[in-house]
Order: C-alpha cells, then sequence, then structure tokens
C-alpha cells in the first residue's frame, strides 16, 4: 500500500477469535491504512460490538440468528448495521472490500470464504478447512473469479515468502516446521491421561482451544500438509515435515541446486497477518525481534507417527485423496470437542478419525466432492459416523 493512498477496506470473518483480534490489533495500530467495514463473529455478541464501535464498523454480523436481538441492542446509538445467521454470514464476506480476513475455525468458515473468493477478493486464508475439506472446489472458485489468495498460517505464509514463483520448476521439497506441541517428550502412557487444560498450553504460540488441541495431536501439522499440496501446486512426495521446537525458522523451501530458503521470526502470528495486511507491500507489526545469539541454538528431530497418529492419518488421507480429505476434517472436529467437552479422552480423537474415515470408505463414501454441496453432504456425513463413536466411546 503506497504511502498517501486510501485506507484498505477490511472484512474481518471471526473477529472474536485469536486471528481476528491479532488482526484488529494491527490496524489499530496502522489507523490510516485500514477501514474497517464488517466484522462477525459466532456468538460473542459483548467482543463483537465493542470492536465494531472502537473500530467505526459499518457492519457486524453474529452467526447465531438467536443472538441477533442481543447485538441490536449493544449497538443501539450507532449507525453500525446489524444482521444474523449464515445467510448474513455470505452477505458480509460478499460486500466490496479490499481485504477478507477468513479466520472462522472449521468448516462454518468455508461458505463465507467461498463467496469472498467468487467475488474476487484478496483473501487471507486462515482457516484450513476450506483446502482440507473442498481444496479443488475452493481453487477453481479462486481461479474463475482471479481473486487473491494469501495463506496467513505462519508455516505456509513463510514458504509463500521464500517460495521463488519464476522457480517453480526447481522445487526439490517444501518442509513445514512444527513445534511438536505440549506432548512432545511424553511418553504416549501419560498421553492418555491428558487433559484439555494440558493439551491447550501450548509451549510457543497463543492460540484458541481447537487448534492448540490439533497441535497436540499433531493434526494441525496434518492439516497443513494438505493445505500446502493446493497452494503451492508440488507433488504429495515434495512435501515434509520437520519438528522444531523453538518455533523460529516457520518453514522451508529446498531447490534442486541444493539452496534451502527459509523464513525466520519469533513465534507472533501478528507478523503473518501484518505480511497479508500490507501485501505487496510491508509494515510495521510489533513481534519480539528475533535475537539469534540470545536463542543459541535451533534444533530438529523427525515427527514421532506412532505417538502421533493424527499427522499419519492426515498424510494418508492427502495420499487417498478423494473424500478423505473432508471426513478426516469432520470427523476431527467432531473428536476435538468432544475432547474438549470431558466426552472422550486424548487419544481417542485419532482413532475417533481412523475409524471414521474407515467405515465412511465402507458406506461409498469415496468419490472427490465436486462442488460445495458435496463438501457439505460430505461433511454431514462424516460427523455423523465420528459423533456415533464419541456416544459409543462414552458408554
Amino acid at each position: 500500500m503506497e504511502p498517501g493512498s486510501a485506507p484498505r477496506t477490511l472484512c474481518v470473518l471471526g473477529s472474536t477469535g485469536s486471528i481476528g483480534t491479532s488482526t484488529l490489533d494491527l490496524v489499530a495500530r496502522n489507523p490510516e491504512r485500514f477501514q474497517v467495514d464488517v466484522l462477525t463473529a459466532n456468538a460473542n455478541v459483548e467482543l463483537l460490538a465493542s470492536q465494531a464501535r472502537q473500530f467505526n464498523a459499518r457492519m457486524a454480523v453474529v452467526a447465531d440468528p438467536d443472538r441477533y436481538d442481543e447485538l441490536k441492542t449493544a449497538l443501539s446509538g450507532t449507525n453500525i448495521a446489524v444482521a444474523a445467521g449464515p445467510d448474513a454470514l455470505n452477505e458480509a464476506a460478499d460486500r466490496d472490500t479490499d481485504y477478507v480476513m477468513a479466520a472462522i475455525v472449521g468448516a462454518a468458515g468455508l461458505e463465507p470464504t467461498l463467496t469472498a473468493a467468487r467475488r474476487g477478493a484478496c483473501v487471507a486464508l486462515a482457516n484450513k478447512e476450506c483446502l482440507v475439506s473442498a481444496g479443488t472446489v475452493f481453487l477453481e472458485a479462486v481461479d474463475k473469479a482471479d481473486a487473491t489468495l494469501l495463506p496467513v498460517d505462519s508455516e505456509h505464509n513463510a514458504i509463500f515468502q521464500v517460495l521463488e514463483t519464476h522457480n517453480r520448476d526447481a522445487i526439490d521439497k517444501i518442509i513445514l516446521t512444527a513445534s511438536g506441541g505440549p506432548f512432545r517428550t511424553w511418553e504416549k502412557a501419560r498421553m492418555e491421561a491428558a487433559t484439555p487444560a494440558e493439551a491447550v498450553a501450548h509451549p510457543n504460540w497463543s492460540m484458541g482451544a481447537k487448534i492448540s488441541v490439533d497441535s497436540a495431536t499433531m493434526m494441525n501439522k496434518g492439516l497443513e500438509v494438505i493445505e500446502a499440496y493446493y497452494l503451492f501446486g508440488v507433488e504429495t512426495d515434495q512435501l515434509d515435515v520437520l519438528v522444531h521446537p523453538q518455533s523460529v525458522i516457520h518453514s522451508m523451501v529446498a531447490y534442486t541446486d541444493g539452496s534451502v530458503l527459509a523464513q525466520l521470526g519469533s513465534p507472533d502470528m501478528r507478523t503473518p497477518i501484518a505480511h497479508t495486511m500490507a501485501w505487496p507491500a510491508r509494515m510495521p507489526a510489533p513481534a519480539a525481534r528475533l535475537d539469534l545469539a540470545e536463542i543459541a541454538q535451533l534444533t530438529f528431530e523427525a515427527p514421532d507417527l506412532e505417538r502421533f497418529p493424527a499427522l499419519r492419518l492426515a498424510l494418508a488421507a492427502l495420499q487417498t485423496g478423494g473424500a478423505a480429505p473432508t471426513l478426516l476434517n469432520a470427523a476431527n472436529e467432531v473428536g476435538v470437542a468432544a475432547f474438549l467437552g470431558g466426552e472422550i479422552g486424548f487419544l481417542d480423537i485419532a482413532a475417533i478419525v481412523e475409524d471414521t474415515m474407515s467405515r465412511g470408505v465402507a458406506q461409498g463414501l469415496s468419490g472427490a466432492p465436486a462442488s460445495l454441496d458435496d463438501v457439505l453432504q460430505l461433511d454431514v456425513a462424516g460427523r455423523a459416523i465420528a459423533a456415533e463413536l464419541v456416544t459409543a466411546r462414552r458408554s
């Protein structure tokens, strides 16, 4: 963004979550660069209304239709338009803004993010499910509308920064780094008794509960591998995972001449978010500056697929293709929610995902989704199977 140009207008889908609040923190630090047009939240009306007032948003949308009156009351006396429900989310994404932060967690974010892509928006993608559950469908929409897709995940943003598009044919491997999560050194028997509080206590990153549990199971890294496959157009055997506990190197691209390019930084999501908000320029962000002398040592290890089977399942789903990634994601969302709700144990999450995928194949759920409706039907079917498995483990 050139100095003196008009402020960039923003739509933040999921403004009350971790990514959404970090996005608005950057807006507050750079008020001359951005104008908030619309903010959305799932159900946190109090924070949504506060954000809408603070940033003088033109519109606020709550996904839960039962919260409409509450939001309307909270924003009374302002000129901020109020709406509620799934259709309102899509309308928010369809507004004529320069930039859309797609930060709704889970499959719930798929339809509004797809709506933004279909109008040719610049979409900053923080929602993994768009590519994991609907990779081909989503990318076809991006291509057809000539939308701009900018990855927000620290790993994919790192790859985006160091991947030389003019040398794409010279890529040897894309290496996604993983912290290993809070249970990196735990034995499997200890993980069996892990509590939700322990699982969300990530050693490096401040994230929401769902993604924190995904990091603990290493499903998060598996989902990111699937994302990278769609984002960067490489073969499955060109994608690799390396555990890097310090979370300083966020990912790497290895080239056929032996060069390996990496993006480094402190573990702060405001760095990749700022990169997408200002792209193709750069802007100041408040992340702690990297001091390699103080860190002194960076270490690496191969992932343990026996202790962390979720990563193995995700890699297998990518190889299998078809309906497998959609079923994987649906089952994982159900399993994580059940674990956070105290219904199942930590190791049950991956077991439910594996059983869901097996039962899905047995029920004939194997074909690749060709439309949004196909994706949503597969998602519903996967969730139903996983919910049955959760019930069986409770009884």
